[in-house]
């Protein structure tokens, strides 16, 4: 899952416009509102009789128009969330789930506070929302939103490990690292197909994928050929692991190569692996946004437009 924030605007009624349109080459089908600040939120595509988009862009707006102060130059706030090619297909109410729980961790609408951003989370596509937030509390004061994409990729994590998504998350570095060109290089000296990293890597990925419990993880490694050596913290806990490929070695082969899990990919990391059997989000985690739910149906696709992220 991946929250990707774009540029802030100043202007509300044509980021809606956009998002309620028919995309640039038509390739939103059946935009409509999955969540919102009020759960009672007409969608002016699916009741346009009670809720024109101009109306609903006047009080996205209006915290901004009551501030005293100082107002923000760009007051919107605009993130997409995109789940994975390979992802299964949330519904409505999930999507309703994750945007509730963004706009809480970004600090644009924390659970339970009533005088928080106004906001709204689009559907116009199976596999991604957009969240659209005015930058001034309700209460006359102005949002505390440094570090909320950081707090974003966090809570997508969450949302990964309880749903099964797959990580995307390109600031936790979860992309797996590539091999350096010496590493290709001693692969192709030895007469193998691909670098000791990438077997590595593919290996602990499944051993991890499968795993219910440290135990079982490092056997797992073990069992499929791997050199496994543990790293124990001071009361004797398992606290790390690094594993080597069988004949990978080096200072003119006195010892063997050994890869720790984060220097694999982050998410190979003991601590990103037990997320795997210990959840970091449960149902009782998402239990705080089930207010701001607002079920609807399915939409169709959007690719072409920048802000898609």
């Amino acid at each position: 899952m991946m929250p990707k924030k774009g540029e802030q605007g100043a202007d509300t009624a044509g980021l809606l416009a956009y998002l309620f349109g028919s995309g640039d080459r038509d390739e939103h089908t059946d935009p409509h509102i999955v969540a919102a600040w009020d759960p009672a939120l007409p969608c002016p595509a699916r009741t346009p009789d009670r809720m024109t988009l101009s109306g609903l862009a006047l009080l996205l707006d209006a915290p901004v128009d009551a501030l005293r102060g100082p107002r923000p130059v760009e007051h919107v706030w605009h993130v997409s969330v995109r789940n994975a090619p390979t992802d299964r297909t949330l519904t409505d109410a999930e999507w309703a789930t994750v945007a509730a729980e963004m706009v809480a961790v970004a600090g644009i609408a924390p659970h339970g506070d009533e005088q928080a951003c106004r906001w709204v989370a689009v559907r116009h596509a199976p596999d991604h929302i957009h969240i659209v937030a005015t930058l001034a509390r309700q209460d006359g004061r102005h949002p505390r939103i440094r570090g909320d994409i950081v707090r974003m990729h966090t809570a997508a994590r969450g949302f990964e490990t309880a749903w099964g998504l797959s990580p995307m998350s390109p600031l936790d570095e979860t992309a797996r690292r590539a091999p350096a060109t010496g590493e290709k290089e001693k692969a192709a000296r030895r007469g193998l197909s691909e670098p000791a990293r990438e077997t590595l890597q593919r290996t602990v990925r499944q051993a991890a994928a499968l795993a219910t419990d440290d135990t079982d993880f490092l056997n797992r490694l073990r069992d499929a050929g791997l050199r496994v050596r543990e790293h124990h913290d001071e009361n004797g806990a398992v606290d790390g692991y690094a594993v080597a490929l069988p004949g990978d070695r080096a200072d003119h082969g006195s010892r063997p190569v050994w890869f720790s899990g984060r220097t694999l990919a982050y998410d190979l990391s003991l601590p990103r692996i037990r997320e795997r059997y210990e959840p970091a989000l449960t149902p009782a985690d998402i239990t705080p946004a089930h207010p701001h739910l607002r079920s609807s149906s399915p939409a169709g696709a959007c690719r072409t437009h920048a802000g898609c992220g």
